[in-house]
C-alpha cells in the first residue's frame, strides 16, 4: 500500500453535479490535489464555466452535459472517459436538489403536497445516485478497485420541517449506499468501496433566501439550525474536502458501507 495512505494524485474522478457549489468545490479541490476530474452537469453554460474554471488550475479536466437519469448519455460519457484515460477510480454522486412542490411550507400541510414534485425529486436524488452507480460502477468493478461516494444530508438522519421530498430520498440513498457497498465487497472483493458523506447545513445558492434575510442577517429557520448545531455556525463547503480524500484514497481502505456526517455535531445533539 501507498505510504502516503491519502494521496488521490492521477485517480480519474467524476463528479455528478460538478458544476454546482459543493460538488465544484470537491473538484477544485482534489484537482489542485493531482486527481485528474470529470465534471458532468445537466447545464451547458455551467459546465463550460466550471471547466474553464478548473482548467486554470491544471488540464486534467473533462466536462460533459448530461442528464444523471439517461443511462444512454452516461454510458457513452463513460466510453469517452475510459477512451481519454483508460479508467475510472471514482465517482462521486453530487447531483440533487428540491423543489418548492415537494415541500410544506408552514402555512401548508402534508396535505397540499404535489405529489408530481415529489415523484421528481425523489427520482433525481435517489434514481439519480443508483444510475450513475450502475454505469460508472461497472466500470469500477471490472478494473477491481476504486470507490463510490454518495451524498447523504441531516435530513436522512432526522425529520427536518417542510423538506418531506428531499428528506426521503435522501434518507433512501442512506439505504442504498449499505446495501450497494454490502453487494459489490461479497460479489467483486474488498477493493470496491460505496460510502457516503451527509453535509450538515451550508448555505448556497439554493437555500440562501431559505436561511437569510435580504439584510444578510438569518432568518427564523437559520437560527433554529444554529441553536442544534454545537458548533454554533453554517458549515463552508471546503470543510467536506477531508471527509472526501479520506474515503477515496488508501487511508479509508477497511471502509465500506458508512454514512460519514460533516455537521459541526447536529445529528448528535439532542438539544438538550
Amino acid at each position: 500500500m501507498n505510504q502516503n495512505f491519502f494521496d488521490v494524485s492521477d485517480k480519474v474522478i467524476v463528479i455528478t453535479g460538478g458544476a454546482g457549489v459543493l460538488g465544484g468545490s470537491m473538484a477544485r479541490y482534489l484537482l489542485v490535489q493531482g486527481a485528474r476530474i470529470v465534471i458532468i452537469s445537466r447545464s451547458p453554460d455551467s459546465v463550460n464555466a466550471k471547466v474553464n474554471e478548473l482548467r486554470l488550475i491544471s488540464d486534467e479536466v473533462l466536462g460533459y452535459t448530461c442528464d444523471v437519469l439517461d443511462k444512454d448519455a452516461l454510458e457513452e460519457v463513460k466510453e469517452n472517459i475510459l477512451s481519454h484515460w483508460g479508467r475510472i477510480d471514482v465517482l462521486i454522486n453530487a447531483a440533487g436538489g428540491n423543489m418548492p412542490g415537494a415541500t410544506i411550507p408552514p402555512e401548508n400541510t402534508f396535505f397540499d403536497l404535489k405529489i408530481e414534485d415529489f415523484r421528481k425529486v425523489a427520482q433525481l436524488n435517489l434514481e439519480g445516485t443508483v444510475v450513475p452507480s450502475m454505469i460508472f460502477g461497472d466500470a469500477i468493478v471490472k478494473q477491481k478497485k476504486g470507490s463510490i461516494i454518495n451524498i447523504s444530508s441531516m435530513a436522512a438522519y432526522q425529520a427536518i420541517t417542510r423538506v418531506v421530498g428531499y428528506g426521503a430520498s435522501k434518507a433512501a440513498i442512506d439505504n442504498f449506499t449499505k446495501w450497494l457497498a454490502t453487494e459489490f465487497a461479497l460479489k467483486f472483493g474488498d477493493q470496491i468501496r460505496v460510502n457516503a458523506v451527509a453535509p450538515g447545513f451550508f448555505i448556497g445558492k439554493q437555500n440562501i433566501k431559505l436561511l437569510t434575510n435580504d439584510d444578510g442577517s438569518y432568518t427564523e429557520r437559520a437560527k433554529t439550525i444554529i441553536a442544534n448545531t454545537p458548533m454554533k455556525r453554517f458549515g463552508e463547503a471546503e470543510e467536506l474536502h477531508g471527509t472526501v480524500q479520506w474515503l477515496i484514497s488508501d487511508a479509508s481502505s477497511f471502509v465500506t458501507g458508512i454514512v460519514v456526517p460533516v455537521d459541526g455535531g447536529f445529528s448528535a445533539f439532542s438539544g438538550v
